[in-house]
């Protein structure tokens, strides 16, 4: 078991899944208050990172491409305070963070999880029925319909048409996208044989976002939604996944090193997988002391 309780959340993990639970303090963003604590399965992560700063630091956790709806739905665009996987971390805790980071990682390791796409959620998404108020209208979900209402501020064009009922079967994708700068921004559902370019102040399937503190919580009705529409990878997936923005590698110095045999990296690496897991049976049954164990994995872990 690895705990690490901060004033942002506590995260703890038990070797089979991480338990993410949000904190109190006055900078934990709404939406990570409203969706509460989260489980994340270790055969949903592709990974998981600490970052040293100054006077903080931060443990981020990396998914697999398709394991959860919210991120499929957001795109990746969910700001710091907003954002469920990042964990603010106090500097006198940087050893604790980074012994959890090793934890998850040898897990990960010991299990073999894969680091690639999935073709089916691997978290559930938010629980329904769910309702937010936010921009120029009201969104409900119940599991099966949509249900758009309109205010004062909405577009005369688009409240002449009236609440909106749209049946999940007939929503082909969804789409929340945050204001940035002068861009407004919007909750979207595109509606099989409606396809439209209208601008969300226009269109009667969206609701548009101008910024203010309940926007994020759309991003909830988003993710609910994706969790019930068909997986982007599975056979009836309407779309492909979102590829992730790659930085490009820097360009080699010198002439590129002799390449390594496949065969013989692959091999080697088995071999230390083989080796951790002995030595966790050996932990576990009492015969390598807690230093030991820890002293024995971070040799492996190196040569890795």
């Amino acid at each position: 078991m690895a705990e690490i309780i901060q004033r942002d959340g506590t995260w703890t993990f038990d070797g089979d899944a991480l338990r993410l639970t949000p904190g109190r303090d006055k900078s934990v963003g709404l939406l990570r208050r409203t969706l509460g604590e989260l489980v994340v399965p270790l055969g949903a992560l592709a990974g998981i990172s600490f970052e040293h700063g100054k006077k903080s630091g931060r443990l981020r956790l990396r998914l697999r491409d398709g394991a959860d709806p919210l991120l499929l739905a957001t795109g990746g665009r969910l700001t710091e305070p907003h954002d469920p996987y990042q964990l603010v971390v106090d500097s006198d805790r940087y050893g604790v963070a980074e012994y959890f980071v090793d934890e998850v990682r040898n897990a990960l390791l010991l299990d073999e999880v894969p680091s690639g796409p999935v073709d089916s959620y691997l978290l559930p998404g938010p629980s329904v029925p769910l309702s937010v108020s936010a921009g120029d209208g009201t969104v409900s979900f119940d599991g099966e319909r949509v249900r758009l209402e309109w205010n004062w501020k909405t577009e005369d064009a688009k409240a002449a048409a009236g609440t909106r009922t749209l049946a999940l079967a007939d929503i082909t994708s969804v789409e929340w996208q945050p204001a940035a700068g002068l861009e407004n921004g919007h909750l979207r559902f595109q509606v099989r044989g409606a396809a439209t370019e209208a601008p969300a102040k226009y269109d009667p399937n969206a609701v548009e976002l101008w910024g203010f503190k309940k926007d994020p919580l759309m991003a909830l009705v988003a993710a609910a939604v994706q969790a019930r529409l068909p997986h982007p990878k599975s056979a009836g997936g309407a779309h492909s996944l979102p590829r992730a923005r790659e930085t490009p590698a820097p360009a080699a110095a010198g002439p590129s090193p002799a390449p390594v045999p496949v065969q013989v990296a692959e091999d080697d690496h088995d071999a230390l997988l083989r080796r951790l897991r002995e030595l966790g049976e050996l932990h576990r049954s009492g015969v390598l002391t807690d230093e030991e164990f820890s002293l024995a994995k971070q040799a492996i872990l190196k040569r890795m």
